[in-house]
């Protein structure tokens, strides 16, 4: 294995005697590898890993040939760049020497690159006016380096609050290690450390304090279904979610996709694990919502309570839909219920799927408290809410009804 590589080679003075000025055409080795100065990783974007890394660069008057040859290392070789800092950015560098700060600054060009065939490799040229050292950048996409994000979340006792600690993985199976290597995310914090090879290393992001719960229950039968088909008993998934903001103590960046494992804090000290979810990735002023469970204690009965067909002319008629919901909750304490349905999933359980959106109206038989939530309602689906009242001292929970009433109009 050959890690990415610098050779430079320069003329002999006596034989730039009997050629052109500035030309160059037998050149010996000056050195080989070049210990890297500095390395910048830059992992913000989903598709690729920029790599940057910086060196110090003996050159003298004339023209030099630069080698970068790798093997066995994925560096894309379209993306490959040679640039030379300018002084300003060499001014704080221990590494320059002192004495050059007196001199004047080196006049330094790339003049050519070439592919030599077959290989790993490319070669530039590179005029300098005056001998000395520079400092380079090279930079190129790198394959196999890749990052993910993974969540811990431990919620309060009472599961009004958690603590939320992201976490970056990365996994390096380019080939190359690097030593005290920057590492940035494209957000958070920038780090520090060492990549080996084959290494895979967790590098602790932000951790969130104090971020305010809201757990919900929902029933919608179409994108979780039911407990009971039979007794059409519908599922009731529980969820936390935390909304990205400031107020809610996130909020400074977009929460990235990635698996979230949750666990409680328990009276006698250890957490307890509950689960884990897969966050979706989440902007600023959003919601994350973690699934933890089904609720059992939650009961909901779905039927269809009316469907009748007005005509109104030919084969042209309305549809007139009364969903009707029978809700226990066997809880301890009062909790609000979400329901959703998709109008065109109601009009395709009746009378199929016919491939057209559907137009309706909200009927007046609906008795959801509020109606419609009209932040998050959409054409299709709908979201109503429900509050339901705790169990009694004798543990028999109160029947709650509500029905949804919706005109399925102009239907054919």
């Amino acid at each position: 294995m050959r890690r990415p590589c610098i050779t430079w080679f320069i003329a002999p003075a006596a034989f730039l005697l009997c050629t052109l000025p500035g030309a160059a055409l037998a050149r010996i080795k000056l050195i080989t590898l070049p210990v890297r100065q500095r390395v910048e990783i830059h992992l913000d974007n989903p598709n690729a890993t920029l790599v940057e890394e910086e060196r110090i660069v003996p050159l003298v008057k004339g023209v030099n040939q630069v080698d970068f040859s790798w093997a066995n290392t994925q560096i894309d070789s379209n993306t490959i760049l040679f640039r030379v800092l300018p002084p300003a950015a060499d001014a704080e560098k221990p590494e320059v020497k002192p004495a050059a700060e007196a001199a004047p600054p080196m006049d330094i060009k790339v003049l050519s690159v070439s592919y030599p065939p077959n290989e790993n490799a490319l070669v530039w040229q590179v005029a300098a006016d005056l001998s000395g050292s520079a400092r380079v950048r090279i930079s190129y996409l790198l394959g196999n380096l890749t990052k993910s994000f993974n969540y811990r979340a431990v919620a309060s006792q009472d599961e009004s609050t958690l603590t939320l600690n992201q976490y970056i993985r990365l996994q390096n199976l380019a080939n190359e290690e690097y030593a005290s290597t920057g590492l940035w995310a494209g957000f958070g914090p920038r780090f520090l450390k060492p990549i080996g090879i084959n290494e895979t290393k967790q590098l602790l992001m932000e951790k969130y304090e104090q971020v305010p719960i809201k757990k919900t229950y929902t029933a919608d039968p179409q994108q979780f279904g039911y407990i009971d088909r039979p007794k059409n008993k519908l599922l009731i998934p529980m969820h936390y979610g935390l909304k990205n903001d400031k107020a809610n103590h996130l909020g400074l960046a977009a929460l990235q996709f990635g698996k979230v494992r949750i666990f409680q804090e328990d009276s006698h000290g250890p957490t307890a694990f509950l689960g884990e979810d897969w966050g979706k990735f989440t902007p600023l002023d959003d919601e994350m919502k973690l699934s933890v469970g089904t609720a059992q204690d939650i009961a909901v009965v779905r039927t269809i309570d009316r469907n009748e067909l007005k005509r109104i002319a030919g084969n042209l008629f309305n549809r007139e839909v009364v969903v009707k919901y029978q809700i226990e909750n066997f809880k301890d304490k009062a909790v609000r219920l979400d329901v959703s349905e998709s109008i065109r999933a109601i009009r395709n359980e009746l009378a199929g799927d016919n491939g057209r959106d559907v137009e309706w109206q909200l009927g007046p038989q609906t008795n959801f408290e509020g109606g419609l939530d009209k932040e998050k309602s959409t054409f299709d689906q709908v979201l109503l809410h429900v509050n339901l009242p705790a169990r009694g001292a004798d543990g028999k929970a109160e029947k709650i009804i509500r029905t949804l009433h919706v005109i399925l109009k102009n239907e054919w």
